[in-house]
């Protein structure tokens, strides 16, 4: 499937291929929440990095996210980067160097029409704020930290291939 995603203002615009397009995966981690998620998680797609086309890249900053380790022990910074607009702020997409093959726009930024998931997988759940109220659906999978299963494997399971 082709996806087409935007910031707000419209400095930044992206297009990417997804065989992986259902928005099924609610992060509630207080990185997501605190730069993407207003409504406590946030949904990333997955998408092949060599298909990506971006107008107005000059308008991209990347943000790297402190992790705090458990304990209390010194933060060390992420190697993944979170491209938002520096215009509007607009949360656009995550990019990890550990799987260079994707790309994971955040659905928030997706300007296409995205199939309607099935069922959610809720995780790292204990990192969840305490003003979060779950929307937990029958068939939903939670998880209070990464499930074993892919966005790929997830898809798979349900026959969803696109």
């Amino acid at each position: 499937m082709q996806l087409k995603g935007s910031c707000h203002c419209g400095a930044v615009a992206f297009s990417l291929t997804s065989a992986h397009p259902y928005p099924y995966q609610r992060c509630y981690c207080s990185i997501c929440r605190k730069t993407q998620g207003g409504g406590g998680y946030a949904i990333n797609l997955s998408g092949d990095a060599r298909s990506m086309k971006v107008r107005g890249r000059k308008h991209i900053n990347i943000y790297h996210a402190k992790i705090k380790a458990a304990g209390g022990a010194r933060a060390h910074t992420s190697s993944a980067e979170r491209h938002f607009c520096s215009q509007c702020g607009s949360a656009l997409w995550l990019y990890s160097p550990e799987w260079p093959e994707l790309i994971h726009p955040f659905a928030s930024a997706i300007d296409s029409e995205l199939p309607v998931p099935p069922e959610h997988t809720h995780l790292l759940l204990d990192s969840k704020a305490s003003w979060v109220e779950m929307d937990k659906r029958k068939g939903d999978k939670t998880f209070e930290g990464y499930p074993q299963e892919s966005i790929a494997q997830w898809h798979q399971r349900l026959g969803l291939e696109c």
